[in-house]
């Protein structure tokens, strides 16, 4: 087994990004990554080695972030402001994507459901596997590419229908 501080080194990143996905929020994602990590100190006799450390690490987190949410009694919302951050966080030229295209399509993501959501923000913003998808949710890899497919495909169809009015 791995020490903590290597074990952080490897996974922060991805329990981070994984947080971002949740949270839409560059502060609570940092905050919660170290909270995930202290309790996963605290309490790595109870890693049972059922799964990989970073699911077992990002189940840790989104336990965190769900006690957070009941705690402050807040609704999961994507703002734009937040994935703007994230996204000039990351360097990604601004001039890749178009503003107004952006709106539309946080606009449309927010009105898939909150799983398949979950799903096309951890794939995309995550840079997620499939496996490490499936993980996280007790499915498999099939399942979670196809709730990615069918989700691009809903987000389609949106936009087609946006074209025909």
């Amino acid at each position: 087994m791995q020490n903590i501080d290597e074990i952080y080194k490897e996974y922060s990143q991805i329990v981070y990004k994984y947080l971002f996905c949740l949270t839409h929020n560059r502060d609570i994602a940092k905050e919660i990554t170290q909270e995930t990590f202290y309790i996963a100190l605290k309490d790595i006799s109870k890693f049972r080695k059922e799964c990989k450390i970073e699911v077992w690490l990002c189940q840790i987190a989104k336990f965190l972030w769900y006690k957070e949410l009941k705690r402050k009694n807040r609704i999961i919302d994507i703002k734009e402001q937040d994935i703007n951050n994230y996204f000039s966080e990351l360097n990604v030229e601004e001039d890749l994507i178009k503003k107004d295209e952006k709106e539309q399509l946080y606009i449309k993501l927010n009105k898939l459901d909150n799983i398949t959501k979950e799903v096309i923000l951890l794939r995309i913003l995550a840079d997620l596997s499939f496996k490490q998808i499936g993980d996280m949710f007790g499915k498999s890899d099939t399942w979670a590419r196809v709730t990615f497919y069918r989700g691009k495909e809903k987000l389609k169809k949106g936009e087609k229908d946006g074209k025909k009015k």
